[in-house]
């Protein structure tokens, strides 16, 4: 589905991304592993058009390196940013509403499924998204991408400083993605959530990926983890 082969990323004349390849396959979790300034948020960025870059995207055979993020986003990939970018002064049903393409019609998500998922959102959807918690707001920010109907959902860091019990239900969302048949890209640090939900996994160093594969074998490979993410 995802297929991204040789991939560098640039900002400005600072070389970030050095030949990254990897693949998301339909239906599958992969984790994207790695410390800070790994390179991780910069790969999401050149997957969305949002960063200067050159190598191969491909996306259900079409090449969409060079193409604008509101392309991209048409052609069902969905961007979470670690920085959420909620609409404050709008009201909850009104941010889900904006995440809606055309009428909404044929997609597999509806306002009711939101809700399902996160009742608290039902509790606070005439409520300005500004005045929300941390936990609401990333609530929302993922709700509000999934209106737009993605194949793909690409996800930055949705757990950082959050509770425990929000990480629990950020993972059992993920999870109904997976089956719903929503192939999703998890950036994250806890390696907790991301190693027990995800079908793979990466690790990232220096702007390259330095290990692919299960989380088992990542588990079971104590120098990847102590050279590449334990702090």
């Amino acid at each position: 589905m995802l297929s991204i082969k040789n991939l560098h990323a640039y900002y400005g004349k600072s070389h970030v991304l050095h030949g990254v390849t990897f693949e998301v396959a339909p239906g599958e979790i992969v984790a994207l592993l790695g410390r800070n300034g790994s390179g991780r948020s910069t790969t999401a960025k050149a997957i969305m058009g949002l960063v200067d870059c050159e190598g191969s995207i491909g996306w259900k055979q079409s090449e969409i390196v060079g193409k604008k993020a509101y392309q991209i986003a048409h052609m069902g990939i969905g961007y979470v940013p670690e920085n959420r970018d909620i609409f404050p002064k709008l009201t909850v049903h009104q941010n889900l509403l904006l995440g809606q393409k055309g009428s909404g019609k044929g997609s597999r998500w509806s306002f009711n499924d939101m809700y399902s998922m996160f009742p608290r959102l039902q509790e606070r959807q005439h409520t300005e998204a500004g005045v929300l918690s941390g936990g609401e707001q990333q609530m929302l920010t993922l709700c509000r991408t999934l209106m737009g109907n993605p194949d793909l959902i690409i996800i930055d860091e949705p757990t950082e400083g959050l509770a425990p019990k929000i990480v629990e239900l950020v993972g059992q969302y993920l999870q109904t993605l997976k089956a719903k048949g929503v192939s999703v890209l998890l950036i994250e640090q806890k390696l907790t959530i991301a190693m027990t939900i995800s079908d793979r996994a990466l690790v990232m160093g220096h702007g390259s990926i330095v290990f692919q594969g299960t989380p088992e074998a990542l588990r079971a490979d104590a120098y990847i983890r102590k050279e590449w993410l334990e702090v």
